[in-house]
């Protein structure tokens, strides 16, 4: 088993998950171990031994690109406005994730489980389930996506036993909130940042991501912050070749009882170069029960939040954040 390297004052953990992938019981254990310790302290890591074929990342980066170096009518075919489950192509600027702030320069592309406009979900009016929007123009993107996403599911299912492992619960814990998960892919383009921004102008605002577990593909731009609460400082997460960037949501915070971190992060493209990044939102099955965990109270202690499920902890994080 390859060392899981442990994380300093201004720098995030390097975690192989190669264990969790038909690894013996006690190397799986000390995977638990290092996620606990991140979990506790960042909510940010990296993690290596995947299994994700690099063929894939080159085709979905390739994908990527030609789909966003697109004139604007052809992008604007599949604009999210045009769906009710949010998939498909927003403008630079479509979305401000720091109130207060500038829009944020990025562009990007929503993606899901692809549902037919009939399937009973959809027709229930299920929160942001149905069909995707895909590229006329593009005949390999399609492929390439639902690939990535096929590989992420089963790579987010690999993070969640390690976390049933990291709260010394059964490895398989989590499993009926991996079945028919709720999912978004979504790809983002980073122009460079203006050598004049506005006050308060970067690539992505400061934000907590809303759900269960992120999976950020990075470029070999640098560019991604992650807040470091003890020091009142940003810890740059500069890409590092064949490894992803994870972080918890709000909603394992919330899971956790606060005892596992949701962390603002943030972007600001100062490569001068296009920069283009991958993530990958895992938030489970819509009709889980999300109630405080066995093992993160103390005694006498008494949880913050009131049970809820995943559906509902989405919409309402959406509520707030769009009203």
């Amino acid at each position: 088993m390859a060392a899981q390297h442990p994380s300093s004052a201004d720098t995030l953990p390097v975690i192989d998950l190669s264990p969790m992938l038909g690894g013996v019981a006690q190397d799986k254990v000390a995977v638990g171990l290092a996620l606990r310790e991140a979990c506790e302290h960042t909510g940010f890591f990296y993690v290596s031994g995947h299994g994700i074929d690099p063929a894939l990342i080159q085709r979905v980066f390739a994908q990527s690109q030609q789909f966003f170096a697109q004139p604007m009518d052809a992008k604007l075919e599949t604009d999210k406005a045009q769906s009710k489950a949010n998939r498909g192509y927003e403008k630079l600027g479509g979305q401000t994730l720091e109130p207060g702030m500038p829009p944020d320069l990025k562009e990007g592309f929503y993606i899901g489980e692809e549902l037919a406009a009939d399937h009973p979900n959809v027709r229930a009016g299920r929160f942001n389930q149905g069909p995707n929007q895909w590229p006329a123009q593009l005949p390999d993107f399609k492929l390439a996506m639902q690939d990535y996403y096929t590989a992420m599911l089963a790579l987010s299912e690999r993070i969640m036993a390690g976390l049933a492992l990291s709260l010394e619960l059964p490895e398989d814990f989590f499993a009926d909130f991996c079945t028919d998960p709720m999912c978004t892919l979504r790809l983002l383009h980073y122009p460079p940042q203006p050598e004049q921004p506005l006050p308060g102008e970067k690539g992505c605002g400061a934000h907590t991501d809303f759900g269960g577990i992120t999976i950020l593909l990075l470029d070999d731009k640098p560019g991604l912050q992650v807040w470091n609460a003890r020091d009142e400082s940003w810890i740059d997460a500069p890409p590092i070749p064949g490894a992803f960037v994870v972080n918890l949501g709000d909603m394992i915070a919330r899971w956790t009882n606060d005892l596992y971190r949701s962390t603002l992060h943030r972007v600001i493209n100062t490569s001068g170069a296009e920069r283009y990044s991958v993530p990958f939102f895992y938030s489970g099955a819509s009709a889980h029960e999300v109630r405080c965990l066995p093992g993160c109270l103390v005694a006498g202690e008494v949880p913050k939040y009131p049970a809820t499920t995943v559906e509902q902890h989405l919409q309402d994080m959406y509520r707030r954040t769009y009203a």
